[in-house]
């Protein structure tokens, strides 16, 4: 991704490529535009009835299928419950404290039932453990794969919440790149976090089912953002050095 300059001296923003771009107008137009109509909702408000719903629903599938299995009770249920239902809560808190502002546009009937049927998906990964659809055979014992997937869950936490309140707090107050801080070397360290949390759930599953739904969502969402995002960002001065010292995702790979 190349910047020419202004004739005032100012980077011009480079041009996403066509294919993130057509992306973009389609997930925005099934996301908030589908079949039209009446916007009755933002699409925040689905999304957070989603993220709160996830313990309740959790719990309610252990309790169903408590007498019909016993994965149901078991440590990797009880672990999974604690984790993603968990981060629906810390997501709910995130939103009251500084919302994001994408999430903040009214969308149709027809377009947030999409995105709750999208998010619901989500729902599946823990279904397929207590459920005993899934019985995982982990690659390390027991103990230390639920410490594997606690950790990458508590990392990506972190990482999400201090990034979305570093750019939350930063742009309130002056517009413009943010190159310092937890995106000092990595561009995109919220999405970072929300794979590493994901990642963490599937993990524990430990079934191909969730890494689909994921590939999905990181590859038409996920990557079309980032990609808009650093086009948008490639305006500000000091972009050309900041893309150079820094990755895209994970430090010292991408």
């Amino acid at each position: 991704m190349s910047t020419t300059t202004t004739h005032a001296g100012i980077p011009a923003p480079s041009a996403a490529p066509g294919w993130a771009q057509a992306l973009r107008r389609y997930n925005d137009w099934i996301m908030f535009d589908l079949l039209g109509g009446p916007r009755p909702w933002k699409l925040s408000w689905v999304i957070n009835f989603q993220k709160g719903g996830t313990f309740p629903v959790l719990a309610l599938m252990m309790w169903y299928y408590a007498g019909r299995t016993p994965a149901a009770t078991s440590a990797a249920a009880w672990l999974y419950l604690a984790l993603h239902g968990s981060y629906g809560l810390v997501w709910l808190l995130k939103d009251t404290a500084f919302p994001d502002p994408n999430w903040q546009r009214r969308t149709t009937i027809a377009g947030g039932l999409y995105t709750l049927g999208g998010l619901v998906l989500y729902w599946s990964f823990g279904w397929l453990l207590i459920s005993g659809r899934s019985t995982p055979h982990y690659p390390l014992p027991e103990a230390q794969w639920f410490a594997l997937c606690v950790t990458l869950c508590i990392l990506g936490c972190t990482l999400m919440i201090a990034a979305d309140a570093q750019k939350y707090f930063t742009l309130r107050v002056q517009r413009g790149l943010i190159s310092d801080g937890v995106h000092r070397y990595v561009r995109h360290p919220n999405y970072l976090g929300e794979m590493l949390v994901y990642g963490s759930f599937a993990l524990l599953v430990w079934h191909w089912w969730p890494w689909v739904v994921l590939a999905w969502i990181w590859g038409t969402l996920f990557a079309t953002n980032m990609v808009m995002k650093e086009a948008s960002l490639s305006r500000y001065p000091g972009w050309a050095d900041y893309r150079r010292r820094s990755w895209w995702l994970v430090p010292f790979i991408l």
